[in-house]
């Protein structure tokens, strides 16, 4: 079974910085990690690897310190990875990301099952995988939280919705976003560490995957960020702390009367 899991590496969320100019993420000068929710990814293509054998391919797509993030993939087991790293991605959307990741899983040659993360905890839309799914011409399963079975060119999962959980075949090959209750990821091995410091990641710009320029990056993404502000919270009020049995009257009356100037009782 061949497997690939499209990760990201997201700045820590106490750290994330927006470029008011741009509006775009500064990820330079920024600690990042790999998106936590990738790694729920990561540990559900392990387990189904164990039960199923095959190979699993870490890709993701960032500035050069990505690489970080796919080879702490590869120290918790995965057996190869790619990066996409090129100044022509550079202010992607989630619709150019999906279209340059879309054309490097062609080059890896399809994989039997793709498997994401819910989210990322940066951008927060959730909208890459299923544009992933949409440019390779698959079905796809959101917010899956367990794998029944997966066999005769079939997968069995089961979805978390709104009203509890939801039943649904698939035919392989597939992608797939899991959600936080479908495992709890493993830590890097020490073996798996020294593996992944070892391997030579292969690092693709446009032309490695034949891109349209036109489609990538800034220039080809549909989405723009016009305005980035914070939002304030002004309020004008007043704070009464009655401290014994006439305050506590008179704090009431004053309350009703508030409410009713602001025509919220009658």
């Amino acid at each position: 079974m061949k497997i690939l899991v499209p990760i990201k590496q997201v700045p820590e969320t106490s750290n994330v910085k927006m470029d008011p100019e741009t509006g775009t993420m500064v990820r330079e000068g920024v600690e990042a990690i790999v998106n936590p929710l990738d790694l729920y990814a990561i540990e559900t293509a392990l387990q189904l690897r164990e039960k199923h054998g095959g190979t699993i391919t870490a890709l993701s797509m960032g500035p050069p310190k990505a690489h970080l993030a796919l080879r702490e993939a590869v120290a918790m087991g995965c057996d190869d990875a790619v990066l996409l790293s090129h100044k022509g991605f550079a202010g992607s959307d989630t619709w150019a990301t999906a279209y340059s990741l879309a054309l490097a899983i062609k080059k890896l040659g399809r994989p039997d099952l793709i498997l994401c993360g819910e989210r990322a905890t940066d951008g927060d839309t959730g909208q890459v995988p299923l544009g992933l799914a949409a440019a390779l011409d698959l079905p796809a399963a959101t917010f899956v939280s367990h794998v029944e079975s997966c066999d005769d060119g079939n997968i069995v999962v089961r979805r978390l919705v709104e009203e509890g959980y939801e039943r649904l075949g698939l035919p392989l090959p597939a992608l797939m976003t899991v959600v936080k209750q479908i495992s709890d990821p493993r830590l890097p091995t020490l073996r798996g560490k020294q593996r992944a410091r070892k391997m030579d990641l292969p690092t693709w710009g446009p032309d490695d995957i034949g891109a349209d320029t036109s489609l990538i990056g800034l220039r080809g993404s549909p989405t723009r960020v016009v305005k980035i502000f914070r939002p304030t919270l002004s309020r004008k009020g007043r704070i009464l702390q009655p401290k014994d049995d006439d305050a506590l009257r008179n704090t009431v009356d004053e309350l009703i009367q508030f409410l009713k100037e602001k025509r919220l009782v009658e």
